[in-house]
């Protein structure tokens, strides 16, 4: 598998990635991505860690696992490329913005402009087979958002962090709760915004914790 990572994560896994059960990882996708329609492209494996380096976090989204339609996953979270026709979930995210923070919402899909304020968009599991959701899971990729998160609990500064569905809740044992500050829902997919993702106002509360620590609130409509 060939990716690159910023040195401030690099830093933070060198452990993680000198494991057997990551030796794994890479031999089972080198495999998948010769045999079998894989997203994201291998380059944008690590992007979420690349356009957020370790000490510029403030928030942590995480989700399940990447979207496993063409030309959809782009390495972020719930993100897609600015030309890429809005995936399900990412209309439900954009509801919730809209009716949260009462504002208008991004003109595209592309949330790197979260992620460079600061916003880690972190699936639990990177990469997926075409068509099939959930593919990769239990193949070692845990083992490495764990570590990230892991890493984050150790931050210096809090971090917001949003768990969006069971896979992402599972990793709040990983992180401090009397220093960061956890907020939860379902899942944004039709499957489950329903059921209390809606009404959640995740974006302006995360806002009001990094206000209380003397951090600087993040412009979710992007309107610089």
């Amino acid at each position: 598998m060939e990716y690159t990572l910023i040195d401030s994560w690099q830093n933070k896994l060198k452990q993680t990635f000198q494991q057997p059960s990551f030796h794994n990882l890479t031999d089972f996708l080198e495999t998948e991505y010769q045999t079998q329609t894989i997203y994201p492209p291998q380059e944008e494996i690590f992007n979420a860690l690349n356009y957020t380096p370790f000490d510029q976090v403030k928030v942590c989204i995480i989700g399940q696992d990447p979207y496993h339609g063409p030309q959809q996953a782009n390495g972020l979270a719930f993100s897609v490329h600015a030309e890429t026709k809005l995936p399900p979930s990412l209309v439900n995210i954009y509801k919730e913005l809209a009716a949260d923070l009462q504002e208008g919402v991004p003109q595209n899909g592309d949330l790197s402009h979260w992620a460079k304020q600061g916003v880690l968009l972190l699936n639990t599991v990177l990469t997926v087979r075409a068509g099939q959701a959930h593919s990769h899971r239990g193949n070692g990729w845990e083992e490495v958002t764990n570590a990230v998160i892991q890493s984050l609990n150790q931050h210096p500064e809090p971090i917001v962090f949003i768990l969006w569905g069971k896979p992402a809740q599972a990793k709040t044992n990983l992180i401090d709760l009397h220093k960061h500050a956890v907020i939860k829902s379902p899942h944004p997919s039709p499957l489950s915004a329903y059921r209390g993702f809606f009404g959640s106002k995740p974006f302006s509360k995360a806002n009001k914790y990094l206000l209380s620590w003397g951090r600087t609130p993040i412009d979710w409509v992007g309107k610089i």
